[in-house]
């Protein structure tokens, strides 16, 4: 009995550190602006393409200065967005210069860990972003007879292994870079945008590739599987001065999600 004249204080400390127990639980969680990038490949192919929740559209191109890819593959590049995609606020394509000096050859994760401390735009609103790397280096997956030319490895992330391309180039005159170049960026911005058949959703399946799954079987197509072996890819781009079209099939799987 000689403890009841502190019960009182007792009770007001209790209360105090239940109301801060409560308050503490009730804070809201920190939302990850970079969760609507941080997807799967192909999950956000109907929001890219179409207008439904996303009606504008910014395209980064990340690069060290001296990969920046030509103007003519950048204008191509916004060419390609315009007549593809629905996106009647608009398409911008911004410019970031990083440096990125010394890592090469990039691993997929190091290629992730560059766009984690280099991107700039990110999906936000009713406005959707894109971001390509341009690498200044080659894949840690390249052999001596092997090349990967570029990798759409996130919903909206891509890295094309510029120094890959020139290299190319440089060692094969026949070959126009800004050709190479923007074949390689439309062909993996349509992995993003699903095809071929990348979530099993497409509307045609018959053109999807038995031996090179996610790719189109009609050759001419912008879609068509590039073998990375380096004579191959000589051979197809030998003389080639125009980007590959994308086949009917392939337009009627992204015009299914909303694209043009």
């Amino acid at each position: 009995m000689r403890f009841t004249p502190y019960t009182p204080l007792l009770c007001v400390l209790l209360f105090l550190g239940l109301m801060s127990c409560k308050s503490d639980d009730e804070t809201p969680p920190v939302e990850d602006f970079k969760a609507e990038n941080r997807k799967p490949l192909g999950v956000s192919a109907e929001d890219l393409l179409s207008d439904d929740i996303y009606s504008t559209l910014t395209v980064e191109l990340a690069f060290n200065e001296t990969y920046r890819p030509s103007n003519v593959a950048i204008a191509e590049l916004q060419d390609f967005l315009e007549t593809r995609l629905n996106k009647p606020g608009g398409i911008s394509i911004v410019q970031t210069n990083v440096d990125i000096s010394q890592g090469a050859p990039f691993t997929i994760q190091e290629i992730r860990d560059i766009e984690d401390e280099n991107r700039t735009v990110y999906t936000e609103g009713d406005t959707m972003a894109v971001y390509i790397f341009f690498a200044n280096g080659s894949s840690s997956n390249d052999t001596q007879t092997t090349v990967t030319l570029g990798t759409a490895y996130q919903n909206t992330s891509i890295v094309i292994y510029e120094k890959t391309l020139r290299d190319l180039v440089l060692n094969n005159p026949t070959i126009d870079l800004a050709t190479l170049e923007s074949t390689t960026i439309q062909h993996e911005l349509g992995h993003i945008l699903g095809l071929v058949n990348l979530q099993n959703d497409d509307i045609h399946t018959d053109h999807e590739d038995p031996s090179n799954s996610k790719h189109c079987v009609v050759e001419e197509c912008l879609m068509y599987f590039e073998s990375n072996n380096g004579r191959a890819i000589v051979a197809r781009f030998n003389q080639r001065n125009s980007v590959p079209a994308l086949d009917p099939l392939c337009i009627a799987d992204l015009q299914a999600k909303g694209g043009k």
